[in-house]
Formats: C-alpha cells, structure tokens, sequence
C-alpha cells in the first residue's frame, strides 16, 4: 500500500466484535481472564491496550519498519531508547537540537555516568567518527535538525557507524514520516514526537519508537512495560485519527513554507532564511536526495535585537506565539526563550540560537494570510 492507503488502514481493521469501522477507544484500565494464564492478548493497559496497539502498528507501518512503540511524550520515548545505555558509556550528537534533548542529556543522564559529545550537524563523516570512543554506543541524529534545519546525511553516517557496531537513532520530528524515512536509510531506531506533524491538531502529546531490529524491539517494549511511561487509550485514537490526514497535511505545509521562505529571503528586515527548500541553503541537494519534501518549518534571523524580536511577535494576528509545532495552525517561536532555554546562552549563541532567532511552524491556513502577517509584523 501507498503512504496515504497506510496512514488511514494499517493497523486499524473494522472492530470485530462489532464491524465498527473507526478503531474504538478502549478506555479500560484491566480485563478479564478466563483462567490462570488465559487471556486474549491483554492484562493490563499498562502492557498494552488495543487502541494503542492499532496506534504502534501504524506508526510502524508508516516508517517502513517492523515494530512501533508509542509513549505519552516524546521525551518519554527518548528517555526509552536510551534506557539501552549503561552507566559509563557515551553517545555522539549533532550540536543542533531540541532543547529538551540537550537537557534530558546533560541534566540526567550524566547523573548515571553517560556523557555525551557534541559535534556540528555538518562536520562531516570523519570528525564524527574521530569523535568515537572505545564506549561510545550511540549516534543521536536529527535532521532536519531544530531550529536551524541542518541536514545530516543519515545514510552514510550510519554506514560509518554500523562498522563501530553504535546504534543509529534519528529524529525524525521535523520531516515526518511523509517526506524522510530513516530506516531506510540505515537508522536503528526512529523517534517521534507524535504531538508534532503524527497527530497534527495540537490536542494530544506523544511520542513513538520504530525500529526493525527484534532484539532493540525486546529491550525498549520491556522499558517502555517496567518505567510506564505509555499513552492512554484516548490519546492514542486522537493520534491516530490524526494520522489519517497526514500525507494531504504534510502536502500543503510544505507548500505554504516554500512561499513563506521565498517572501522571507527578499525582505529587507531579514538577514538569514532556514528552509531546505531554498536552492542558497548549504544541504539543498542532501535535502532532495534524503527527503521526498522539503517540509513545514521555517527558521529566520531579524535583524536588530532582542528588543525588535520582542516588539515584532506582539503584533502576530494569524501567528500564535508558541511552543511545539506540526499542527495545522501556524506558530512562531522564540527558540532562546522558549524551546532551546535550558541550553546556556554561551552556547545557545555559539551555535546560531540568537535573540533574534525566529521559529515558524507553517501551517495550512490560506497562504496569503501567511504572508500578509509577517508582512505587517516585518514593517
């Protein structure tokens, strides 16, 4: 089946107890056995519970991938995959990040002896493999990364990786499934923050696992059992009757971003445009080669100072000033005080993560109201 055929039926046949067609939320926290170990594939809904299983079948299916494990955050699913990790080992990263990353890396896991190292999203295959150590077990990916839409080429850094035997984890947040498939490319294990593009309504926080591997599957399902951090049965339906629409979504926020970048490259009041999308940005043809589209996010940097960005988001009518992205209204966010704040400034800054650095989140309104706003909000 095509990605639209999936989005809409992978792991949702009619309910056959009743031939509902739309996967029925089983809002049960328990059910009943019919003797000492008989049971008709649940116990609990901690363990597992149907609508979710719907849900973990589709994200799967989705990402090409074999298995799929959905949490109530994506944070929750982060802190997952890296439940794979020991005291004393170490993970490499791209330096661009979610802020929430940055501090679930440094704020908790180096309370349990992991460290882990930072390197450019662009730096290259020999410097990430130069950063490796003899404890090194993980590469961290995201790309397009956040907030400054670098790519990494996923495919050959995992080849580079895979000969040092380190799992490849990608975030695969900002493209979607849609427009970036990892797995194909050579990553172990996809993260998701489902409350982003997945569910795409701006109801609902999740996260989600995909891999292939049966063993990385064991390992993070036994976690995700043990530490609990697993969605309830209504988030799960409202992720997935998000899901349905995600490909015509992804469709129409890529389109309105490309107009948006175009508008946002000319104006005088601007001094740089991210959006791989744009033939000047530094990964454009990684991007056409890796992505199948160039996605719905926009990054800009004003210029002027804290004190002009400060004045400008004021005036958003269309825009909302906001954190989290993907939905189908569109965000502008202020990744310094927002997003990225519990990175330090000295390195917020030495990264690119200035005061007058803008985050859009395009969404699928009429573009021309789009560019209307920050049209007015630049003048």
């Amino acid at each position: 089946m095509k990605f639209a055929t999936r989005a809409i039926h992978a792991g949702q046949e009619p309910d056959p107890s009743t031939g509902a067609v739309m996967t029925p939320i089983f809002q049960t926290s328990t059910y009943a056995q019919a003797g000492l170990g008989e049971n008709k594939g649940y116990e609990y809904s901690r363990s597992g519970n149907p609508t979710r299983t719907a849900l973990e079948s589709c994200l799967a299916a989705l990402e090409n991938g074999q298995y799929g494990l959905a949490f109530a955050s994506g944070l929750a699913a982060e802190n997952a995959v890296l439940s794979l990790l020991s005291a004393g080992d170490h993970l490499i990263s791209c330096d661009d990040l979610y802020g929430g990353t940055y501090r679930l890396f440094e704020r908790v896991l180096k309370r349990y002896n992991v460290e882990a190292s930072y390197l450019s999203a662009s730096a290259g295959i020999e410097a990430y493999e130069k950063a490796i150590r003899p404890n090194t077990k993980m590469l961290w990916l995201e790309t397009p990364t956040n907030p400054l839409l670098t790519l990494v080429d996923i495919r050959a850094l995992a080849e580079m990786a895979h000969r040092h035997k380190l799992i490849v984890v990608v975030d695969n947040t900002f493209a979607s499934p849609y427009f970036q498939q990892p797995l194909e490319l050579g990553a172990d294990v996809v993260v998701h923050s489902t409350t982003k593009y997945i569910n795409g309504h701006s109801d609902v926080v999740g996260g989600a696992l995909i891999m292939n591997d049966p063993a990385l599957h064991e390992a993070i399902k036994f976690f995700q059992n043990a530490a609990g951090g697993v969605p309830g049965p209504f988030d799960s339906w409202l992720t997935l009757r998000g899901i349905k629409t995600l490909a015509v979504r992804m469709r129409q926020h890529a389109e309105n971003a490309m107009t948006v970048a175009r508008f946002l490259a000319e104006h005088p009041r601007v001094a740089k445009v991210y959006y791989p999308g744009l033939p000047t940005h530094p990964d454009h043809e990684l991007a056409k080669r890796q992505m199948s589209g160039f996605g719905g996010m926009v990054s800009f940097q004003l210029k002027g100072n804290y004190e002009d960005m400060a004045n400008l988001v004021r005036r958003f009518k269309v825009f909302a000033l906001a954190e989290s992205l993907g939905g189908v209204e569109s965000l502008a966010c202020h990744p310094a005080s927002m997003t990225h704040a519990s990175i330090p400034r000295e390195i917020r800054e030495a990264r690119g993560l200035t005061d007058t650095l803008l985050r859009l989140s395009i969404g699928i309104e009429d573009v021309e109201d789009l560019v209307g706003d920050l049209e007015q909000v630049l003048r």
